[in-house]
């Protein structure tokens, strides 16, 4: 017998009418609360995700608003590739924040979907299409790093080459989120008829097509910013340090400035790096471990307590919180610093 929808607490791919649970053999399908399960009634669950959220959102607004005000102030003057960069991801951030999270406190409110078959496919696609930003243009603030390190003779092309990334990062979210809004679709609960979900419980036409799109879905959001980041970093950490052992064999006043700098420079990249690492796994990882499970064995994954399952799939949306701390502490700096970096030419 189906159950009621499970709604956890955060941005899966995809929603499902789950097996065993509510039966209503007296085919009573007015609003009974007997009739239901624990999961299609206001709960201790709702309540977390509701607190939780409006933390996050709270946090996440005074943040990304507070980095997006300070790049506008430092863009008039002198704008670089790494203030647009940060000025696109805090507005990433930010669409998470005033459009996602929002969404997710008043779906918990209402436990069930109340707006309609056209905001269900809406907000489907917009809950999603955030996230993927963020996520692409921290692919973009990397390859943006690993370039100006690796590749400084070609400082004139970087601007271009910057804007183009950015736009393929919005284009890549627009495209990546569209199949929310076609796979999700408002349906009725097959015993309980008043109530009504916003799922995606018969949008796929077998188990290993939805299956695949569930992977790929994290392999575009999880782990390809993952694998981008560590590479870039750690090419960057690796280059600075071949320059700083070159550095030693030279001899000057200007070599020994360079080399005092160079170590700055790989202290302060090694700090960013674990920081950002550490940052993306740990926001991130609680909320596919459980989602992973959820795809292998749903009955087993749903035994887990509700209240947990809501905080690890809300884990996803904490990093819209921390990109303002670990970006903004490492690259909005002060003009005395601005002017150091730019003497160097190292990390422009």
């Amino acid at each position: 017998m189906l159950n009621s929808v499970i709604n956890p607490a955060g941005p899966p791919p995809v929603i499902r009418w789950p097996a065993d649970g509510v039966h209503n053999d007296t085919g009573d399908s007015a609003p009974n609360a007997t009739n239901l399960s624990h999961d299609m009634v206001f709960n201790e669950g709702h309540v977390v995700t509701i607190v939780t959220y409006s933390i996050l959102m709270v946090i996440s607004a005074i943040g990304n608003i507070t980095v997006l005000s300070i790049i506008l102030k430092r863009r008039r003057k002198a704008g670089t590739r790494i203030h647009a960069m940060l000025m696109h991801l805090a507005i990433a951030d930010l669409l998470v924040t005033f459009l996602m999270m929002p969404l997710e406190i008043t779906w918990a409110w209402t436990v069930q979907w109340v707006f309609g078959e056209p905001l269900c496919r809406i907000m489907a696609f917009l809950r999603i299409f955030g996230l993927y930003l963020s996520g692409f243009i921290l692919i973009c603030i990397s390859v943006d790093r690993y370039l100006a390190v690796l590749q400084p003779m070609r400082l004139y092309q970087m601007d271009r080459r910057g804007k183009l990334m950015i736009g393929v990062a919005w284009i890549a979210s627009f495209f990546c989120s569209l199949p929310q809004s076609f796979i999700f679709h408002v349906e009725r609960h097959p015993n309980v008829t008043w109530f009504e979900q916003c799922v995606t419980y018969n949008a796929f036409s077998s188990k290993l097509l939805e299956l695949g799109y569930l992977y790929l879905s994290m392999l575009m959001m999880y782990w390809l910013p993952l694998i981008v980041i560590l590479f870039c970093y750690a090419s960057i950490i690796v280059e600075i340090y071949r320059r700083s052992r070159e550095s030693i064999c030279g001899q000057g006043t200007d070599n020994v400035r360079r080399l005092g700098f160079l170590g700055r420079a790989k202290s302060r990249t090694l700090k960013m790096t674990i920081i950002i690492v550490i940052a993306f796994v740990v926001c991130w990882t609680p909320y596919y471990i459980m989602s992973i499970w959820y795809w292998i064995d749903a009955k087993s994954a749903m035994t887990v307590d509700q209240k947990v399952q809501r905080v690890l799939f809300m884990f996803a949306c904490a990093n819209s919180c921390m990109n303002p701390i670990v970006y903004g502490a490492f690259n909005i700096r002060t003009r005395r610093t601005l002017v150091t970096q730019k003497s160097t030419m190292v990390i422009s």
